[in-house]
């Protein structure tokens, strides 16, 4: 039975699905979480599924994941590139914004970076990071892509933390609280190795998938088949919800950031923790925002290619928004740096991060 279903996160934007059948929702609930609730508002963004897409002339194509027709911009490719047919308004998008999926999707094309753009031009910071309270103080913890971000959770999660979003945390407009959403959390099997409590509350399939790839890796290794053992190692995770990891009682999803950690790993063996102007965090978190927007950038080309009157003055104006609000929320912040070798042994992750700053 089709029905209509909202999702309100934390009152910075609402999403409303339209005719979705039960199917449809699980695909947009594995993106944003359980974050279902009647919107006493009008929805920022609708998304509305259809059996066919409709058209009103032949599509022109841009590669071969986006296409327009006279009136229409198509994004032709979802997740793990599966075909898709989804009609996308990027003129639209931080207005009240409807996206026509068609049936059958993995995943709804730019569903994120549509959100944070949108959670943006409210005056409000998406900001790639892992956020978690620890001992009543909120900790958000932010850098580069890879550096390090899931496992500082991780290891705070493992030593009594609650958790409040990894992935994106949002800010509110004067940056007193912030936010997250309960998508899946990515664990990889040496995070499972360094804290093995983890290991026991992912479901037997998953484990057990998790197994039959190190059992293969095994025999790649003994084989020495060099290019099957890197693809191998790349499928050695399973996207876990943090409600199965941490247990629903730790999941807040909501904190007051208290104390900014700026993560990368680095060569040298050991952890290290300094203190670090907050400004240098804003200044160098600008461009890490803008490198996490680049697919999404390529397909809002790709839009303008297709119709070039039709611009969006928030897309083209995130640069600076971003880069003001990251200024003057995070001015005055408690900040340090945290250097870590690649893998950290988590337990050794979390002592140094709680000597360094949590215990002064």
């Amino acid at each position: 039975m089709k029905t209509q279903v909202d999702y309100d996160l934390h009152g910075l934007a609402g999403i409303r699905l339209v005719d979705a059948t039960p199917e449809d929702i699980a695909v947009v609930t594995r993106q944003v979480g359980p974050l279902q609730a009647p919107l006493e508002r009008e929805a920022d963004i609708i998304i509305r599924f259809v059996d066919q897409l409709e058209i009103s002339s032949s599509i022109r194509y841009l590669g071969l994941d986006a296409g327009f027709t006279d009136d229409a911009f198509l994004v032709l490719r979802s997740k793990h590139k599966s075909r898709a047919r989804v009609q996308i308004p990027f003129d639209r998008i931080g207005k009240r914004c409807e996206i026509v999926c068609q049936r059958g999707l993995l995943q709804v094309p730019l569903l994120i970076p549509i959100l944070n753009l949108t959670i943006l031009g409210k005056g409000a910071l998406p900001l790639h990071a892992s956020a978690f309270t620890y001992r009543d103080t909120g900790f958000l913890a932010t850098g580069w892509s890879k550096g390090g971000k899931t496992e500082a959770l991780l290891a705070f999660m493992a030593g009594g933390a609650s958790y409040v979003g990894d992935e994106w945390i949002y800010l509110n407009g004067d940056g007193s609280r912030m936010y997250g959403i309960p998508e899946p959390v990515r664990v990889w099997k040496w995070h499972f190795d360094s804290l093995p409590q983890y290991r026991k509350v992912v479901r037997g399939a998953e484990r057990g998938k998790l197994r039959l790839l190190e059992l293969a890796l095994t025999g790649m290794n003994w084989l020495r088949v060099n290019r099957m053992r890197a693809l191998l190692g790349k499928q050695l995770y399973v996207d876990v919800s943090p409600y199965e990891l941490f247990g629903e009682e730790k999941c807040t999803l909501a904190g007051v950031p208290e104390k900014l950690l700026f993560v990368a790993s680095h060569e040298a063996p050991e952890v290290t923790v300094r203190s670090l102007d907050a400004q240098e965090v804003s200044k160098r978190m600008v461009f890490s925002l803008q490198e996490e927007q680049l697919t999404f950038t390529s397909f809002y080309w790709k839009f303008r290619f297709a119709f070039p009157e039709a611009a969006n003055e928030l897309v083209e104006t995130s640069l600076e928004r971003q880069t003001e609000i990251l200024n003057r929320l995070l001015a005055g912040k408690e900040a340090y740096e945290v250097l870590h070798p690649y893998p950290v042994p988590l337990p050794a992750l979390y002592e140094a991060i709680r000597n360094g700053c949590v215990e002064k």
